[in-house]
C-alpha cells in the first residue's frame, strides 16, 4: 500500500509541475516563441531601412522584404533598400531551438518618393490591374491586339497585323540607364517585338520607327521561335543595345516615348507577353 501511495503522490506532483511549466511545442524541445521586430530609417540614406529582430530565444532569422522573392535567410539586424515609391509589407520568420518556425506580424514600410538615381522611371511596369492606366494602346494594323491578363500585357493574333503600347518618360542626356523587361511566349512564327524611345508621339494606324529599335525579339534573327521567358536585355536578339545588358545612353534629354510594338504572321498560342518593365539610372 505504501508503494501505491508513493506512486500516486509522484504522478500528482508531475501533473502539478506540468500545469505550472512554460508553454512547450509538441516536440518538447523548445518554448513557443513570440517573434517581433523593429524598423527604422537609415539616417542620411534615401529609401533605406534597418530591420532588427527583437525576439528572445531564436536560432535564425528569415526576412521577406516584399520583392517577390519570399522569405530568405538574413541577419538579425539587416538593411533593405526600396528604389521605388510604394507600400511594402515586411515579414520576419524565426526558427526556435527545436527547428520550429514562427512568423512575426507583418509591418508596412511606406516609401513616399522613388530614389532619384535607382528609381524606376516607368509607370505601371508591373502590369497590375491599376497599372493599365499608365499605358496607351494603339492598333497599327488589324490582326494584333494588346490586353492585360494575369499580371502581364499580352499581345495576341497575327495575320501580319501590328499593335503597340506606349507612355512618356523623361530622361537626362548622357546619363547611363539600364532597361529591362520580362518577355514570354509559347513560340511565334515570322514575328517581331521591338522597343523604341522616340521623340514623336505614336499614332494609331501608323507604323512607328522613330529613334530605331533598341532591343527586341525577332524570329528571323533566331529568338522567339520556340517557348521563351526571360529578360529581353538577355534573350533579345535584335536592336542597337543587344549584348549590352540593357545599358542605354540618350544623346538628347527630355521627353521620350517608350513604345513597345509587336506583330507578324502568328504570335503563337499564348501570344507575346511583357511585364516588369524598368528603366533605372546606373
Amino acid at each position: 500500500m505504501k508503494i501505491i501511495s508513493r506512486t500516486i503522490t509522484a504522478a500528482f506532483g508531475l501533473l502539478l509541475f506540468g500545469s505550472c511549466s512554460k508553454d512547450y511545442t509538441n516536440n518538447g524541445l523548445e518554448t513557443v516563441l513570440s517573434p517581433s521586430f523593429e524598423i527604422e530609417q537609415v539616417t542620411g540614406r534615401t529609401n533605406s531601412y534597418i530591420v532588427r529582430n527583437t525576439t528572445e530565444g531564436y536560432i535564425s532569422t528569415r526576412w521577406n522584404f516584399d520583392k517577390g522573392e519570399g522569405f530568405a535567410n538574413g541577419k538579425s539586424i539587416d538593411t533593405v533598400f526600396y528604389p521605388d515609391a510604394g507600400a511594402y509589407s515586411v515579414g520576419m520568420r524565426v526558427m526556435g531551438k527545436g527547428g520550429v518556425f514562427y512568423d512575426a506580424p507583418a509591418q508596412t514600410i511606406t516609401v513616399a518618393t522613388s530614389d532619384p538615381v535607382s528609381g524606376n522611371l516607368i509607370a505601371g511596369g508591373k502590369m497590375n490591374p491599376e497599372d493599365e492606366a499608365s499605358w496607351t494602346k494603339i492598333v497599327i494594323s488589324d490582326g494584333v491586339t494588346f490586353a492585360l491578363n494575369d499580371g502581364k500585357m499580352v499581345a495576341t493574333g497575327g495575320n501580319w497585323g501590328q499593335a503597340a503600347i506606349y507612355q512618356k518618360v523623361n530622361v537626362v542626356a548622357g546619363k547611363k540607364y539600364r532597361f529591362g523587361m520580362t518577355v514570354s511566349g509559347s513560340g511565334a512564327t515570322d514575328t517581331w517585338l521591338e522597343v523604341y524611345f522616340g521623340t514623336t508621339q505614336p499614332v494609331a494606324g501608323t507604323d512607328y520607327s522613330n529613334g530605331g529599335n533598341y532591343i527586341g525579339m525577332n524570329t528571323w534573327n533566331g529568338c522567339g521561335n520556340t517557348s521563351f521567358s526571360g529578360n529581353i536585355s538577355t534573350i533579345g536578339c535584335a536592336g542597337s543595345i543587344v549584348g549590352k545588358a540593357g545599358e542605354v545612353t540618350f544623346t538628347t534629354g527630355g521627353e521620350k516615348y517608350l513604345l513597345i510594338k509587336t506583330g507578324g504572321a502568328s504570335l503563337g498560342t499564348t501570344g507575346m507577353a511583357v511585364d516588369n518593365i524598368e528603366l533605372r539610372g546606373m
